[in-house]
């Protein structure tokens, strides 16, 4: 069975989930990582001979767009003037 898993993000743990996100780029999942995925799920999907599943486009681009999304915003940068306010140079 193919995985979807924009069906199942709900289901995935949050340690699942930030691994996922953390490594959008990742076509193939580790061996490791899709027993993790089928057991929180529920789902036995397609493995390749040593254990790995083939994320479809559908998958890296749901994953993808959630990486974006729980990315934080780079800080502001502020300039402060190097002398108090009322300070006489």
């Amino acid at each position: 069975m193919k995985m979807k898993i924009k069906d199942h993000w709900d289901r995935l743990s949050p340690a699942t989930q930030r691994w996922l996100t953390d490594n959008p780029g990742c076509l193939i999942l580790p061996r490791t990582m899709t027993e993790e995925i089928c057991q929180e799920t529920g789902v036995r999907v397609d493995r390749d001979e040593h254990g790995q599943a083939i994320l479809s486009q559908e998958d890296l681009d749901f994953i993808r767009a959630k990486a974006e999304k729980t990315q934080t915003p780079p800080p502001e940068h502020r300039l402060f003037d190097a002398t108090q306010p009322g300070e006489n140079t």
